[in-house]
């Protein structure tokens, strides 16, 4: 066959392939599962009182009036993104109606490292919204003529905006002293006084979006008295209201794919881990594209367990990238005391968990440390959340030891821990090492 024709059949299986992919795929509108979309109101479940408080702050820019600043604060997945953007959607709606131009300016402070970079990044997204060249460039001039340009496409361009930044607690900057006003503090005085000083023309109000209920402790005296926001507070959501929540999602399936009890597994899996509304949409997706990956036309609860999985596998990882070899080599000789051991163990003890440790650091020829060395690195894990640590009492006459229980599966741990390109040549001696375990178990629970 020809070069020419070789090409065009490749071609054609590949945009086959594609095809089928999509027709057979579990998915009807796989959008609306998209953590960043923009959905409709009646999707909005369990944040009635904070809708309705956000509702009343906005709805003086109709009425040709400045609405009050605004602070939104509780953990990460409750709400806070999607109900100020689906307000302000529809509040933008309204007012072309009317024909205002009213104008929404969006901020994610959480990859900027610096008040001129956040500066720069709202005339950009200003000179978007308004259909404007940006008019200022990214260097060579200073932070308040960039500043200035901003103020500049507000007042041209729009009769009332509100500037919303999202996890602004992570705007640090360089600091060069631990004295130094964070740049988040700088950009709030700046940005709520700006009105008052006649550098706009225009109402404009400022959104604040952060995890942390101290933010306003670390603000600097003038930028707190200057901002002085309505606080607009969201909770954890529970298990019913994540199962609503999905519900509410499911028609990004298509009909009859999802096996019954997969929605409030999800829903479970996702209470557990803080009430996260985007994990809990995040698991259901994961569900679905696995599901895909397999070739099945039924998203089970199987698919469901793998993709918890698999999501805490990716945030084991990540979590695990700035640990040293002797920190994962504890974790890891931790792990593997409940993944190898054949009776149930609901917590590992130290003892048993620090002789496994000493004799991987042998099959590895790594660097033995001593025990306090080990409890001191299982100390630090238990920062990063990997485990919770207790004191138990051996009985009478024999101590106290620690016993850790890991908040992921440890098997998860131990799979990821085994990535590392010293712990993989464990694989080679799982029998043996599985006999270790075993061993210094029930030499541990004779002993008690």
């Amino acid at each position: 066959m020809a070069d020419g024709d070789n090409q065009r059949s490749l071609s054609q299986s590949i945009k086959g392939r594609l095809q089928e992919g999509i027709q057979n795929s579990v998915f009807r509108d796989k959008g609306l599962l998209d953590l960043d979309a923009l959905i409709d109101e009646d999707r909005i479940v369990g944040r009635d009182r904070q809708l309705d408080d956000i509702i009343t702050y906005l709805q003086p820019a109709l009425q040709g009036n400045r609405p009050p600043n605004m602070l939104l604060y509780g953990p990460s997945g409750t709400g806070k993104s999607l109900i100020i953007n689906a307000v302000c959607q529809k509040l933008l709606e309204l007012a072309q109606s009317q024909g205002d131009h009213f104008g929404v300016i969006t901020l994610n402070c959480q990859t900027i490292n610096s008040h001129d970079r956040a500066v720069y990044r709202l005339v950009e997204n200003a000179a978007e919204k308004a259909n404007v060249e940006v008019g200022v460039p990214q260097s060579g001039i200073s932070t308040d003529q960039k500043l200035n340009r901003f103020y500049e496409i507000l007042s041209g361009n729009f009769t009332s905006a509100i500037i919303i930044l999202d996890e602004i607690d992570l705007l640090i900057g360089r600091k060069r002293n631990p004295n130094d006003e964070p740049a988040y503090s700088k950009l709030l005085y700046q940005l709520s006084r700006a009105s008052q000083l006649g550098r706009i023309e225009g109402h404009v109000s400022v959104a604040a979006l952060t995890n942390d209920p101290r933010f306003m402790q670390d603000l600097d005296g003038r930028a707190e008295s200057s901002f002085n926001p309505q606080d607009v507070v969201f909770s954890d959501y529970d298990a019913e209201q994540l199962q609503a929540i999905l519900e509410r999602r499911s028609d990004a399936y298509r009909e009859s794919v999802l096996e019954g009890g997969i929605i409030s597994l999800s829903s479970a899996f996702a209470a557990q881990d803080h009430g996260d509304a985007r994990k809990a949409i995040d698991l259901f997706r994961k569900a679905g594209e696995i599901a895909d990956r397999q070739g099945d036309d039924i998203v089970s609860e199987y698919h469901v367990r793998d993709a918890q999985k698999e999501s805490e596998r990716d945030r084991t990882l990540t979590q695990m990238q700035g640990l040293s070899t002797q920190k994962k080599l504890s974790l890891y000789a931790t792990a593997i005391v409940p993944v190898y051991s054949r009776q149930s163990l609901s917590a590992v003890p130290s003892t048993v968990a620090y002789r496994v440790y000493q004799y991987l650091t042998n099959l590895l020829d790594a660097d033995e440390k001593s025990r306090d060395s080990y409890l001191r690195y299982m100390n630090e894990a238990g920062t990063y959340n990997f485990v919770t640590s207790e004191k138990r009492g051996r009985g009478y006459g024999n101590g106290v030891h620690k016993e850790y229980t890991f908040i992921d599966d440890p098997e998860v741990v131990a799979e990821t821990l085994q990535t590392d390109i010293r712990i993989e040549e464990v694989k080679n001696n799982e029998d043996l090492v599985e006999s270790v375990v075993n061993a210094q178990i029930k030499d541990f629970f004779n002993g008690q």
